[in-house]
């Protein structure tokens, strides 16, 4: 490993861990020449997935969207930025353990709103304003009465674990509109 301060390339590990719930190894570093102490990481280096948009165009999977997305809706709910990164963490593995190697946008936004149903509900409607695209307040009050009572949609049993990626959405009563499971129909 290349020194960081001076390029010398002869360095030893002083200390090594795991990071990131295990998907990455952290070592402190040495420089032999200068003694310049650096960290570096070793990663899994996974295929690249790439998300199919709303529009059709296609683009890699960036996990900094995704992070900045839980972070706008997660903001003063109490939920820390350790818990986001988790939580993005499982999101991507998720997506990772996938055999296909192409996903809609839309998969991963149900995905999130599986995952964030139990942290935060408030969290849950502003991704799920933005991601489903409100255009009222009607959208928003079938949405709190699906979070209230979501017996009125028995098919919705879902948990994280149970993602389901041949499906366009995880929730079957969120597929179409929030309204479908406050009415029933």
């Amino acid at each position: 490993m290349r020194c960081s301060s001076c390029q010398h390339t002869n360095s030893r590990v002083l200390e090594s861990r795991s990071a990131e719930s295990g998907q990455s190894i952290r070592r402190r570093r040495e420089c032999l020449s200068c003694q310049h102490r650096f960290t570096t990481y070793e990663r899994i280096e996974f295929v690249p997935i790439t998300v199919i948009k709303r529009d059709g165009k296609r683009e890699s999977f960036d996990r900094s969207k995704l992070v900045r997305g839980l972070v706008r809706a997660c903001e003063k709910t109490g939920l820390s930025s350790g818990q986001l990164e988790t939580l993005a963490e499982e999101i991507e593995a998720q997506l990772q353990g996938r055999s296909l190697r192409e996903i809609a946008s839309s998969e991963i936004g149900e995905l999130v709103l599986l995952h964030l149903r139990p942290l935060s509900e408030v969290a849950y409607v502003r991704f799920a304003s933005v991601y489903r695209q409100f255009r009222g307040i009607r959208d928003f009050v079938d949405t709190l009465n699906h979070l209230q009572n979501p017996l009125n949609c028995p098919q919705n049993q879902d948990t994280p674990s149970d993602f389901d990626a041949s499906a366009t959405s995880a929730d079957p009563c969120d597929r179409e509109s929030p309204a479908s499971c406050a009415t029933g129909s």
